[in-house]
């Protein structure tokens, strides 16, 4: 079971919700939320790294804007308060808030040093941009929506990044697809999956266009992949 812990940083402080596994010292990954902050699918994310082995760390990403965010994804007025937060989101601020994280991650009780990030939708987005931006041991981008827009920062990504593409995602068109398949066609450090039939956040446990089987197989091979990159 999860606790919350408070990062204190140069901007500011703010919430991480933090998931040990049974054994350390053990890698950590930062989870990076979609539009609804920290809430029950992503514990639930986190519960499910730190089974496998892993410290699962989860910040708050809108703490600038509406700190202790825990929306319910079926609800219509939480799904407005999330897009409307999202669309005021300062994406630099929160990718410097991400690189603090995994400063502390590196340093936290129990961790072995090795850092990950992952993220869903704007999570996503996020890991992205750290991976361009910044220093960690692996990434994992789920639908992240938007990634075509930074491209051009595309040949900054060194480190070991794996992307999970539903074909059908209403949010990422097939054009951006493809923007995003070509950009990386040539960097073998990058593996992208694409998933037949899927649409937008068809990993997000109780979503509306959760796919069982796609998400059991992009889990499977996140999973495997953070286990190599962060031994």
């Amino acid at each position: 079971m999860g606790e919350y812990h408070t990062l204190s940083t140069a901007d500011g402080s703010f919430r991480l919700y933090i998931d040990y596994p049974d054994h350390t010292p053990a890698p950590a990954v930062v989870v990076l939320q979609e539009i609804f902050g920290i809430n029950n699918d992503l514990r639930q994310s986190c519960r499910e790294l730190a089974e496998q082995g892993f410290i699962a760390i989860c910040p708050d990403l809108f703490w600038r804007q509406e700190p202790g965010l825990d929306l319910n994804e079926w609800s219509e007025q939480d799904w407005k308060k999330g897009l409307a937060l999202y669309a005021a989101y300062d994406f630099d601020a929160g990718e410097r808030d991400v690189e603090a994280v995994v400063a502390a991650a590196r340093k936290l009780e129990g961790a072995n040093g090795k850092v990950g990030v992952m993220g869903y939708c704007l999570g996503g987005l996020m890991t992205y941009l750290t991976a361009a931006r910044s220093s960690i041991d692996a990434g994992v981008e789920y639908y992240g929506g938007g990634t075509e827009k930074y491209l051009a920062e595309a040949p900054a990504i060194d480190e070991p990044l794996m992307m999970h593409l539903g074909e059908e995602d209403e949010f990422i068109s097939k054009d951006a697809q493809a923007k995003i398949k070509a950009a990386f066609a040539n960097k073998g450090n990058v593996t992208i999956y694409s998933y037949p039939g899927c649409s937008h956040a068809f990993a997000r446990h109780t979503g509306t266009h959760y796919d069982a089987n796609a998400a059991t197989l992009a889990n499977g091979r996140t999973y495997e992949f953070l286990h190599q990159h962060l031994a």
